[in-house]
């Protein structure tokens, strides 16, 4: 199976997929790097994951899609804009445009995934934990034990992602575990785009 994981961080929704073909996109060396480290049999590209999408969407059996999320985010805009200082931004409207160009143009299995916004979503999605998923498929809910991740430090992180990044120097590596699909359900996504079912006793497992 040829997968495209676009926007794809350091992998923690790739981490459990077996038997692929990965191509994965980031556009920060470094991160990309890292992800690189984690999945040496990736195909990785360092660039515009929004632009790749566009001139390759037709390659690929499922496409992974995580564009960028902060200007959509409900705590930025209801906790950090109202009572911080921080400034307000145009909600990037990358999402919206890749959801609308994947339900007229893929043949392929496709799932975006963001934050839950914190306006009324202008396409609604399916919410599972703290996330929005769009895709051409059924997803059903999943039971995975979902810990505060605004609290959670950079130890909880790491034990619940199973990723492990003492050695890297980066200057935002807590926001950079927040980022992450839980593995789990990323796992679960992928039954879902294949038609299998996952269920507690196989993710209990892993």
């Amino acid at each position: 199976m040829k997968i495209l994981n676009l926007y794809s961080g350091i992998g923690g929704n790739r981490q459990l997929w077996k038997d692929v073909e990965v191509t994965s996109v980031e556009i920060n060396p470094q991160i990309a790097n890292i992800y690189s480290d984690f999945y040496p049999n990736d195909n990785i590209i360092i660039g515009d994951a929004h632009l790749y999408l566009l001139e390759n969407y037709h390659k690929y059996d499922f496409i992974w899609s995580s564009p960028p999320c902060q200007s959509h985010s409900s705590f930025r805009q209801n906790i950090c804009v109202r009572y911080r200082n921080t400034k307000p931004e145009y909600p990037d409207m990358t999402l919206y445009q890749e959801i609308i160009f994947l339900q007229y143009n893929s043949k392929c299995k496709w799932v975006i995934e963001n934050v839950k916004p914190y306006y009324e979503p202008l396409i609604h999605g399916k919410l599972i934990q703290r996330h929005l998923f769009w895709s051409n498929f059924g997803i059903e809910n999943i039971n995975i034990k979902n810990d505060d991740i605004r609290t959670a430090q950079i130890p909880q992180l790491q034990a619940k992602l199973n990723i492990n990044l003492d050695k890297y120097k980066l200057p935002n590596k807590r926001q950079i575990l927040r980022n992450c699909v839980e593995p789990k359900l990323g796992l679960h996504i992928l039954n879902q785009a294949k038609g299998i079912k996952t269920n507690d006793k196989q993710l209990s497992l892993l």
